[in-house]
């Protein structure tokens, strides 16, 4: 004979079977937007007191947060929309360490294996987008479970914006301090146009060149440089170098075509001494023409490696 307990007597409740937590912290959605707005106002309010009182020591805090803004609001895009699973300790790595490897090799090599010549940029290319690739390998080394297309273009582009971050930190110091003082005005300009300009450089290319390099990982972690990657590189490089050139070779294109003294030290310096106003139009349709016609080629290649991986499609 079984015991039936009367109605409303309590009955232990058996807990069903519950989900681990998530294996990384969740951050609420727009958080890239909330950081771009924020970081903008920040940075307007610190320009304004800057030149309204003259101070100084609010020169690193002006550089930093121009900077770094751009960057860490694509990074965090990224991470929001399609590098959850990867881990913030994994990003935080890539875009400080990786970044800053990438400057400081990049720094050394250049330093004494390039000299000024028409093929310059080439170089540049080629050793910074090896230095941010080698950061790359070096940051992910022991993070065996990381490859794939998806996981090479979110971390890619994070060391990418590490190295632009920084970079255009030391681009704006040296735009600030003149013989003649600490010129503010040149400062700003800096930031803002590199500012605009940084989804379009450093982190598009290693993104493109970091999807491929972790599409062939092998399962073991060990990176294999296939023909595939090597291309890839050369490809990414020869896109930086055109970017870089861009001024020279509208300063070469605007002396053609209104000039027949045509000086080759031009192209290397990348810019027209007493042009005339038909040159200088010229000059801003060339370079600006042709920078866009770069950003146009590196967009296309990225969302093209984007669209072969399921994974990509299927995140957020």
């Amino acid at each position: 004979m079984t015991y039936s307990p009367p109605p409303g007597a309590p009955r232990a409740r058996i807990p069903g079977p519950q989900q681990p937590p998530p294996g990384y912290p969740r951050i609420r959605a727009g958080l890239w937007r909330h950081a771009l707005g924020g970081g903008l106002g920040l940075w307007v309010l610190t320009a304004v007191v800057t030149y309204a009182t003259g101070n100084t020591t609010l020169l690193p805090t002006l550089i930093l947060l121009g900077s770094f803004l751009v960057p860490v609001t694509f990074v965090l895009w990224a991470y929001e929309r399609h590098g959850r699973d990867l881990g913030v300790s994994v990003l935080l790595g890539c875009f400080l360490t990786g970044g800053t490897l990438g400057v400081l090799g990049a720094s050394v090599m250049e330093t004494y294996l390039l000299h000024p010549s028409a093929w310059m940029f080439v170089g540049v290319g080629l050793i910074e987008e090896a230095v941010k690739l080698g950061a790359l390998m070096l940051v992910l080394r022991r993070q065996v479970r990381l490859r794939g297309m998806r996981t090479g273009l979110v971390l890619g582009a994070t060391v990418g914006f590490g190295f632009a971050a920084l970079e255009s930190a030391g681009y704006a110091f040296n735009a600030a301090v003149s013989t003649e003082g600490i010129d503010l005005r040149a400062l700003v300009e800096t930031e803002v146009l590199r500012g605009l300009l940084a989804p379009f450089g450093h982190g598009l290319w290693t993104s493109i060149a970091g999807g491929v390099l972790l599409s062939y990982r092998m399962p073991n972690g060990r990176f294999r440089i296939t023909g595939a990657v090597a291309w890839t590189f050369l490809g990414v490089s020869l896109l930086h170098a055109a970017w870089d050139s861009t001024h020279g070779i509208a300063v070469w294109l605007v002396t053609r075509l209104t000039s027949v003294n045509l000086e080759r030290g031009l192209f290397e310096v990348g810019y027209l001494a007493d042009a005339t106003r038909q040159q200088a139009h010229l000059f801003t349709a060339f370079s600006v023409g042709g920078m866009a016609c770069v950003a146009l080629l590196g967009v296309a290649w990225a969302r093209s490696l984007a669209r072969r991986d399921p994974s990509w499609r299927n995140t957020p």
